[in-house]
């Protein structure tokens, strides 16, 4: 799953370069346009994957249900919530995060100087140390389009893995209740609580969130 997928340009050259097909790709961002545009894309380069919209720091998704997640510059500005951001992309990964970020420790330090400026994240390794992730790579990539912001790899992998071959299991971002896909909306039956799916992307922000029991509680059809 790659978190902040944009118009999946990225997503599409990952699932094309893997030896085998993995059951489920999935991909996020928050801007619904964004992911819009990337179901097109994919459409046209004939890939399967399923994409929504939702917030990196609260990911409607059970723990330990997604193999592998990683990012590509999607953690860059957002300095200061390094520690929020990787607890919870460890929290939904099975066995690893895959991180493609700029390394500010790695940095040149005209490189280190525009990232303070910018307010972009530091500290990624001791962060996801901290929490437990086993860091067993971490260094800058060879080809950087930007030398002002070179691409960095931290792989995280988890101390402790899970094996499953359940499906997707969605979860409600607000009361972390199973989510369900009947269609036109995700709903929880726990809570009564219900969101869209706009044009067929599911609207997985916590903000989406529409209190409708009688979806829930099947008085409504």
């Amino acid at each position: 799953m790659e978190v902040g997928c944009g118009e999946a340009t990225t997503l599409r050259g990952v699932i094309e370069k893997l030896s085998h097909v993995p059951e489920y790709s999935l991909g996020f961002d928050l801007s619904w346009s964004r992911v819009a545009h990337g179901l097109h894309y994919l459409s046209e380069k004939q890939i399967q994957a399923s994409l929504f919209v939702a917030d990196l720091f609260n990911i409607p998704l059970a723990d330990d249900s997604i193999d592998i997640v990683y990012t590509s510059h999607s953690l860059e500005p957002n300095g200061g919530r390094e520690k929020e951001a990787i607890k919870e992309l460890l929290r939904v990964a099975r066995h690893a995060v895959v991180l493609i970020e700029p390394i500010y420790e790695l940095a040149s330090p005209e490189a280190q100087e525009r990232m303070r400026y910018h307010g972009y994240i530091r500290g990624l390794k001791d962060v996801a140390t901290q929490l437990g992730a086993v860091v067993t790579n971490y260094k800058l990539l060879d080809f950087t389009p930007n030398p002002l912001n070179p691409s960095g790899l931290l792989l995280l992998e988890k101390a402790t893995t899970v094996n499953s071959t359940v499906g997707i299991s969605w979860s409600c971002p607000l009361t972390r209740t199973r989510l369900e896909d009947i269609g036109d909306v995700f709903e929880s039956k726990e809570t009564g609580l219900v969101y869209p799916v706009l044009r067929g992307i599911p609207m997985l922000n916590a903000s989406n969130a529409i209190v409708a029991s009688g979806i829930t509680d099947g008085t409504i059809n």
